[in-house]
């Protein structure tokens, strides 16, 4: 089991870097000149999956961090909430050059989890796509995180924050 996510994270990892190229700004920053908060974490926990209802679905995880325990993808890429975003209004609040540096996690079913324990739903975003959120906040990737274990989002503007498994902000 390590063996295989391993595999997987190091492709992430790979996947990841081409997409941080393509989505870097021209001066190569990726948070507006904000500061990041750094830090790695080990492997997602190893507890019994829901399996995904289809086969696109998104799943959420639970990692150990050097900020305790995050909410990541199924490949150990860690997720956040964006504090301009309305918890359960139903819609997200980046748009544009936002999401150029914070795609959204998407999903084609409904997401398996994995240790984590908050409400687990979607909301459409403006393009028809679906996105999945936790306790009402909107989840996203961020552009600066290269690989699984990477929390390089983490306080990026004052807005931007890892979620425990309970789906709470997890600021500082």
């Amino acid at each position: 089991m390590l063996t295989r996510f391993r595999k997987s994270a190091a492709l992430a990892a790979l996947l990841m870097a081409l997409t941080v190229t393509a989505c870097s700004s021209p001066s190569g920053g990726t948070g507006g000149g904000t500061e990041d908060g750094g830090g790695a974490y080990g492997q997602p926990s190893e507890q019994a999956s829901t399996p995904p209802d289809d086969a696109g679905a998104a799943q959420l995880m639970v990692a150990d961090s050097a900020l305790g325990e995050v909410v990541v993808d199924g490949d150990g890429m860690t997720l956040y909430m964006f504090d301009k975003d309305t918890q359960g209004a139903g819609e997200s609040s980046c748009t544009g050059e936002c999401l150029t540096n914070w795609p959204p996690l998407t999903t084609d079913g409904t997401p398996a989890l994995d240790g984590v324990t908050g409400e687990v739903g979607t909301i459409t975003t403006a393009d028809g796509s679906t996105q999945v959120t936790l306790n009402g906040w909107p989840l996203y990737y961020f552009a600066g995180d290269a690989a699984a274990g990477d929390v390089n989002g983490q306080g990026v503007g004052g807005v931007w924050w890892v979620l425990t498994p309970a789906g709470e902000r997890m600021a500082g």
